[in-house]
């Protein structure tokens, strides 16, 4: 079983920034893709930022320019950090990763952290 456990949310203005962390742990695994979506009330899931299997980075268009992921393999951790936050920003943020163990592969997800971005 692999375990992801989300950091870093909170409250912060508008303009503020906020970084995000996401570690998966247990044993026997390998990380082929993970990365960071979010979602608000009544509206579906979307992607925010992620590394995919073949190590490129996808952005959503929201984000370009003011988000970061970064990643530690040796920790298998992801980051995001978060500049110039808007209130349009503010979601639920869950960590995504598509792992494989024992030659299957499977999708797993963090509890999700809530940013808040005050105007």
């Amino acid at each position: 079983q692999v375990q992801l456990v989300e950091s870093g949310g909170g409250l912060v203005q508008a303009g503020g920034s906020l970084r995000l962390s996401c570690a998966a742990s247990g044993s026997r695994f390998s990380i082929n893709a993970m990365g960071w979506y979010r979602q608000v009330p009544g509206k579906q899931r979307e992607l925010v930022a992620a590394f995919t299997s073949v190590g490129r980075i996808n952005y959503s268009d929201s984000v370009k320019g003011r988000f970061t992921i970064s990643r530690d393999n040796a920790r298998n951790t992801v980051y995001l950090q978060m500049n110039s936050l808007k209130p349009e920003d503010t979601a639920v943020y869950y960590c995504n990763a598509e792992i494989t163990i024992a030659r299957v592969e499977l999708d797993y997800w963090g509890q999700g952290t809530q940013v808040t971005v005050s105007s």
